[in-house]
């Protein structure tokens, strides 16, 4: 697989995902850096975007609810360049009907080089890096040379 660079913009564009027992989490968690998720775009799934935007008042592009198959529809913006940054937090003692979704989501989020948070630590870390609220350089999968070549 051939590689090509793109930069990341300072705004980022962000999906938050997270199972039932862990939206009281990732509410406390915006919350808590609600300042500085406002100048970024959100994406959530559709429970968990309504909880979110209800409580911090953050406004949140909400797509349909998970186990619907909301999980994809963040996977598919991915793909599309749509979301930069995954803020997943899951439910490691919860076994959930829709569990393939779940891989498929963060497969695609490896395969496409995008930065994950699946508890609110590895989030706090990520919203402190330099990095966050600046320009970066992703390295990502170049599909138009990937279909090139198969053609």
């Amino acid at each position: 697989m051939d590689y090509k660079t793109v930069t990341l913009a300072g705004n980022k564009k962000i999906a938050l995902v997270a199972h039932d027992n862990k939206k009281k989490d990732l509410v406390a968690w915006c919350s808590k850096h609600r300042d500085t998720l406002k100048t970024h775009t959100l994406y959530a799934t559709g429970t968990t975007g309504t909880v979110i935007e209800k409580a911090t008042e953050l406004p949140i592009h909400k797509l349909i609810s998970g186990p619907l198959g909301g999980d994809q529809q963040v996977g598919a913006l991915i793909t599309e360049g749509k979301v930069d940054f995954l803020i997943f937090f899951w439910d490691p003692f919860e076994p959930l009907p829709h569990d393939p979704d779940v891989k498929a989501l963060l497969r695609i989020a490896a395969v496409w080089n995008i930065p994950v948070a699946c508890n609110q630590i590895s989030a706090d870390f990520m919203v402190a890096s330099p990095l966050f609220n600046n320009e970066v350089d992703r390295s990502i999968p170049d599909y138009e040379a990937y279909m090139a070549m198969r053609s």
